[in-house]
């Protein structure tokens, strides 16, 4: 519950975790909670991390050539941006250094709607990241296959994805300082063959292939749409390991800042090299392309590396996802949404119980298509969107003196001008989804309605133990 306060000066007494001594205090006031004796979060790390959340490389991108042709493909990831991301990223800022603790959508929304609306934020969010993660080991082995063909299908395919899962489960955790580490390996390993491919094309490229118009009534408005999207989301996923982060007032903005520069020149430039350097098959425009883009500019060699580059970059994404999702349940525990078993940490500072929930969930999903999983992702995803952006105007007219590190140089009526286009490119995606997706997505948010009230009841009869701490919002004049 929110206590009252009179004065802005006058702080919230701080409380102490009843298993973790981790201290609580007011809004926007130090670090919540957080466990100050593991290693924080460098700037460098935290921006390839953000960098995995999103994007991954320009793998995945090759759709947009093929629904609207080179010239919407190049304005739709300069464009795209400024109606989505940086609004999602420049929210991410100021809502996450406002809160600067684990949980983070979640505790917004919580702080702005009350817990009951937090956490089905937390569980939409949660599932829709669990449901993105179990696509990564199947595109990975989808790579491999062409070399070891037992991995197409079958029980081999079943063991190696439970082997892969169970792989890349134990670098999570054995802490963020790892993944955040391997994150930049496999960035850098990612990028680099795009950069070499970029110095072959030189001599081929010719700027009047760039401009091609082809008739609207050609293009595929839903397939460039989706595109676009799910190439350019999931900027929040880094506010529910702010806790973990060094400094987050400073570092957080400088990141998503920095991430947000190496994503869209990550599919800008691959793609005005591809589109520029060899003449348009709209056709052949689809997911690993640019594998053959390679072949054909820089022969065998330089396709190998891009096709390595791309199975790579799926351990990266998943990786990065799965320290989202795990310390999301960890700050959802620590706020006395979940019981306390989720808040534990190991030796290495991670949330154990959170890291095996998520790993679970991504062994029972990987039986989805590929189809299925992501038009259920992006359609939970956008439920959880709107109230990220219900959850920041609100606390904006409500505390409008509230302690923000970082602030977005606009008043209220700019906040709201600001998430008016995402929003209404939101309900664009949720009306293209199919009848099947949104049957799914609306059983598995009744799941979450029924799942609230249950786990209240059981803290009432003391079933289970929850962390009792909730920090007081002080209500500000």
């Amino acid at each position: 519950m929110q206590k009252q306060r009179n004065s802005l000066n006058k702080q919230t007494s701080s409380r102490r975790m009843e298993r973790n001594s981790v201290e609580y205090v007011a809004l926007g006031e130090g670090s919540t909670p957080t466990l100050d004796n593991f290693q924080k979060v460098s700037i460098i790390p935290l921006v390839f991390l953000i960098f995995y959340e999103v994007s991954g490389g320009p793998f995945g991108v090759e759709d947009s050539v093929k629904a609207g042709g080179p010239l919407l493909a190049l304005l739709g990831f300069l464009l795209f941006p400024f109606i989505w991301s940086i609004p999602e990223a420049l929210i991410t800022a100021e809502m996450g250094t406002m809160f600067p603790e684990n949980g983070g959508y979640v505790v917004w929304v919580a702080s702005a709607l009350g817990p009951s609306w937090g956490f089905q934020q937390g569980w939409m969010k949660w599932l829709s990241g669990v449901i993105d993660n179990a696509l990564y080991p199947v595109l990975f082995l989808d790579y491999l296959k062409s070399a070891i063909p037992a991995l197409e299908t079958g029980f081999p395919r079943v063991m190696a994805v439970l082997v892969l899962t169970v792989a890349l489960t134990y670098m999570n955790y054995r802490g963020l300082t790892i993944v955040g580490w391997l994150a930049i390996l496999l960035g850098v390993f990612s990028l680099l063959p795009f950069l070499c491919m970029g110095i072959v094309a030189i001599p081929n490229l010719k700027p009047s292939r760039w401009v091609v118009v082809f008739d609207l009534n050609s293009v595929n408005w839903g397939l460039y749409l989706n595109t676009l999207f799910w190439n350019l989301n999931y900027w929040d996923s880094i506010s529910t390991l702010a806790g973990e982060v060094d400094n987050p007032s400073k570092t957080l903005p400088k990141a998503l800042f920095y991430a947000l520069l190496l994503v869209v020149s990550a599919y800008f430039f691959p793609l005005l090299i591809g589109t520029g350097a060899i003449p348009l098959d709209r056709e052949l425009w689809s997911d690993g392309y640019f594998s053959e883009i390679a072949r054909i500019l820089g022969g065998v060699w330089l396709r190998t590396w891009v096709q390595a580059a791309s199975a790579l970059s799926n351990m990266g994404m998943f990786v990065a996802e799965m320290s989202s999702d795990s310390f999301q349940l960890l700050g959802m525990a620590e706020r006395g949404m979940l019981p306390s078993v989720f808040s534990k940490r190991s030796r290495y500072g991670t949330p154990v119980a959170g890291i095996l929930f998520s790993a679970s969930g991504v062994v029972l999903l990987s039986c989805l298509s590929f189809q299925e999983i992501v038009a259920a992702e992006n359609f939970l995803y956008c439920f959880g969107m709107i109230m990220e952006f219900i959850a920041f105007v609100k606390l904006r007219m409500k505390y409008p003196a509230a302690s923000r590190p970082y602030k977005i140089p606009i008043g209220t009526y700019g906040a709201i001008l600001m998430c008016i286009p995402p929003t209404l490119l939101i309900c664009v995606v949720l009306v293209l989804a199919p009848l099947k997706v949104m049957v799914m997505s609306l059983f598995a948010v009744m799941i979450g309605l029924i799942m609230q009230p249950c786990l209240e009841y059981t803290k009432r009869k003391r079933w289970l133990r929850f962390s009792m701490s909730t920090p007081d919002l002080p209500d500000y004049p």
